[in-house]
């Protein structure tokens, strides 16, 4: 079976797609900061340039989830250059290395966000070939995709994920939302009329799966699922789910600018964003509506 290199494997999608992947037979090896003995570890520092050569020779497809988390803290100008710079050394780096020791890779199949259309409210549902926003999470995404984008040019099929809100009972967004419902004090952020783009966990692994297993896939798809939900109709939905009341009046935006400056942006918008490409390749959901998803969540 073939053997698959993963980047970010111990956070929230990278663990959940190390279990899926074993579980079908494939070997998995994780690339990691942090140098420990494992047969199944390599390590890896973006800083120094260092990558353990056997991670990169022995890998037939190599998934790219690696980059600081985006809303883990507040935006200074050091923070966003820590965010950028996660992503493109780490990129660029597996690039060089490839190139040297592994140009017959089969596949780079990488992360990107939907951030990538810019933080915005609208009436557009947006496509993978429309252009990218101007915001600063637009430049990431941009930046991010171009990176990955090099692989093409030494012929190796690249698939990038643009990937919306994942949902999940292991951590996460979800809990984040869901944790203030369950205490009695949930309620919408700003307007509540946001779109909120989102993909269970399984559906998103399934489609890093198909990416592997099916040659035909190559460049960027949407992963988000077919049905668009706004903030407030997400809030409603779980609190109807585990039969608690909404009495809190919304938050105000300027409440979450004061709190979290910059970054409030990923809360106070979003627009709505097509799944239709990654579905005319036969991807199925499994979880294409919020009912199906919490049904699975909060069980």
């Amino acid at each position: 079976m073939a053997s698959i290199l993963i980047t970010g494997g111990t956070g929230l999608i990278g663990k959940h797609l190390c279990k899926l992947l074993k579980d079908k037979g494939y070997k998995v090896t994780v690339l990691s900061r942090n140098q420990v003995v494992k047969p199944s570890t390599f390590f890896w520092n973006i800083e120094t340039d260092y990558i353990d050569t056997k991670a990169i020779s022995e890998a037939n497809y190599i998934i790219h989830l690696a980059g600081e988390g985006i809303a883990d803290k507040p935006w200074t100008k050091e923070r966003k250059q820590i965010l950028i710079n996660s992503r493109l050394k780490s990129t660029n780096l597996l690039f060089k290395k490839v190139k040297e020791l592994n140009p017959n890779l089969k596949a780079f199949i990488a992360a990107s966000g939907i951030g990538y259309y810019g933080a915005t409210t609208s009436t557009k549902i947006y496509e993978e070939n429309d252009v990218s926003g101007t915001d600063f999470l637009s430049e990431i995404c941009r930046l991010w995709e171009n990176s990955s984008l090099q692989f093409k040019t030494i012929n190796i099929r690249t698939v990038i994920f643009r990937t919306g809100i994942v949902l999940s009972n292991e951590g996460g967004a979800f809990q984040k939302i869901s944790k203030p419902i369950k205490l009695g004090l949930g309620t919408a952020l700003g307007s509540g009329k946001q779109y909120m783009p989102w993909i269970h966990i399984e559906d998103l692994c399934n489609m890093y799966v198909k990416a592997i297993e099916n040659i035909e896939l190559n460049g960027i798809y949407n992963a988000v699922a077919p049905e668009h939900i706004t903030n407030s109709e997400l809030t409603k939905s779980i609190a109807r789910a585990i039969q608690k009341p909404l009495w809190m009046p919304n938050i105000p935006r300027f409440i979450l600018k004061i709190a979290l400056g910059e970054l409030a942006v990923i809360l106070l918008e979003g627009s709505r964003v097509s799944s239709e490409k990654i579905v005319t390749t036969g991807f199925k959901f499994k979880y294409p509506t919020l009912t199906k998803a919490l049904l699975n969540l909060l069980k």
